[in-house]
């Protein structure tokens, strides 16, 4: 069994308090993991400067060209994890075992966080909009115009308590390396595997391991990074979210309710979209931001959800390693029994019709996991409860709306694919400030460019640009 110890800049740290981590099917442990408190934590970030030291001693298109040779090795090589070395397939069933998520869905994943990865270095031109990045290390330098341009960094590492449900988010902290930005993660209970390999591989790669802390451990833990580093995002529910709303310290990561909005001038041709929707909704299980919770039209609404339940209602639970399998597992049940309980509630609303119930029971119940099989169901107008809910499993409810209402009835909208030709439209969904990324035309909402930034550009929330002039000093004459 695999022991992972925390991290305290570089250097393992032998804990005296160990969490178990269980296959979530068969309940027998895979791995334990060293945990740390809060007060270890708070006395670590105070030496949080030596991590940027570190990384300010190599250029950025060094560290650049490290992180294109960490991305292979984490998608290919054995690394250390831990105590033991890790090839890619124990990675992979580990990750499975301890997440509930398919093998297949655990290799797509980590080739996404491999891509973004090898592809930093067109990433960070697009966001930072081609700014010579020895300009960041600097703090200044001149854009080409004659004028000096300055950018401070806000903070010496970025803090991050990282989630469970899917390990495609861990592309949102991978910026910070080459940006030559330390490290502080609190891994989750059980998705521990990609922070600990992608940091093996990076310092596999010759990345200076003092950029790096992983702090495994409870609350006290993630909330001591969360108050002891200048800059953190977090990743959790709508609640967590709006706890943190309005502080430029916290970047927060939730539900993203993202929508497909079908315009008049297309509905009528709604089954040339069938495809769209049914990969928007069913995608990596249906547990990502990106992933459809609302599908959006003023007619043929019913027969959109019936045609989209016809296509994901018949999905059931399969084998982890069956390269078939569409759902993951609830590993822990009370989850999916409370969620089963909630959308139940939903459904007892005037005006919402279920469209999946003739393909069978929705809650599997199993001895240490359970499943919750696709859920489509018909709202008749916004002004229902389930038109604004999201749920972490392929669940979606269509909307009957007018085209002219949508925009200010849709509410936070993460992706937002617009179906329409029609320009006022396109106009107004370009100027709708509840939809972050904007998709216009056929795009399914799972489908990123990460050239783009996603929930707000990491350049900015590490950086802040300012006035920064240069006099040329007098030179004091010899006594």
């Amino acid at each position: 069994m695999i022991t992972l110890s925390p991290l305290r800049w570089g250097k393992p740290y032998e804990s005296l308090d160990f969490t178990e981590v269980v296959h979530f099917d068969s309940g027998e442990p895979i791995a334990r993991i060293g945990n740390v408190g809060g007060g270890i934590v708070g006395r670590d970030m105070r030496q949080a400067h030596k991590a940027r030291q570190a990384l300010l001693e190599l250029s950025t298109d060094d560290l650049l060209q490290r992180c294109k040779q960490a991305a292979v090795l984490f998608e290919s090589a054995d690394l250390q994890v831990g105590d033991s070395k890790q090839s890619v397939d124990q990675f992979v069933h580990q990750q499975s075992a301890s997440t509930g998520l398919p093998e297949h869905m655990c290799r797509s994943n980590m080739a996404k966080n491999s891509f973004v990865l090898s592809n930093m270095d067109e990433i960070l031109d697009c966001l930072t909009r081609g700014l010579d990045l020895s300009i960041l290390s600097r703090g200044f330098g001149e854009e080409g115009r004659g004028v000096i341009v300055s950018y401070q960094a806000q903070t010496p590492i970025l803090g991050a308590v990282l989630p469970n449900n899917s390990p495609g988010v861990h592309t949102l902290w991978l910026p910070a390396i080459p940006l030559q930005i330390g490290l502080a993660l609190k891994p989750g209970s059980q998705e521990p595997w990609t922070p600990y390999r992608m940091v093996s591989a990076f310092i596999e790669a010759g990345i200076p391991a003092a950029a790096f802390g992983l702090y495994p451990g409870g609350h006290d833990s993630g909330g001591a990074i969360m108050t002891k580093t200048p800059r953190s995002m977090i990743f959790g529910s709508a609640e967590t979210v709006a706890q943190h709303a309005g502080n430029p310290k916290v970047q927060a990561h939730g539900p993203g309710f993202s929508k497909i909005l079908i315009g008049d001038d297309v509905v009528d041709d709604w089954e040339d979209f069938l495809d769209l929707m049914v990969e928007s909704v069913l995608s990596n299980s249906g547990r990502s931001c990106i992933n459809c919770s609302g599908i959006w039209a003023s007619r043929h609404t019913r027969e959109i959800a019936a045609a989209i339940a016809k296509r994901i209602g018949p999905v059931d639970v399969l084998p982890p390693t069956d390269p078939d399998a569409q759902l993951a597992a609830f590993t822990v049940p009370a989850m999916a029994t409370g969620t089963h309980a909630m959308v139940q509630q939903d459904l007892a609303e005037s005006g919402v019709e279920h469209l999946t119930e003739e393909y069978g029971e929705k809650l599997i119940e199993r001895e240490h996991c359970a499943y919750l099989r696709p859920m489509v169901v018909h709202a008749d107008s916004p002004d229902r409860q389930v038109a604004s809910k999201e749920y972490m499993f392929p669940f979606v409810s269509v909307v009957q709306c007018p085209q002219d209402d949508m925009l200010r009835r849709i509410g936070s909208t993460l992706v937002g694919t617009v179906l329409t030709k029609d320009q006022s439209l396109i106009d107004a969904a370009g100027a709708c400030v509840d939809i972050d990324r904007l998709n216009i035309g056929a795009i399914p909402t799972n489908r990123l460019n990460w050239l783009q930034p996603h929930e707000g550009n990491i350049i900015d929330f590490l950086f802040r640009s300012r006035a920064y002039q240069i006099a040329d000093l007098p030179v004091a004459a010899n006594a």
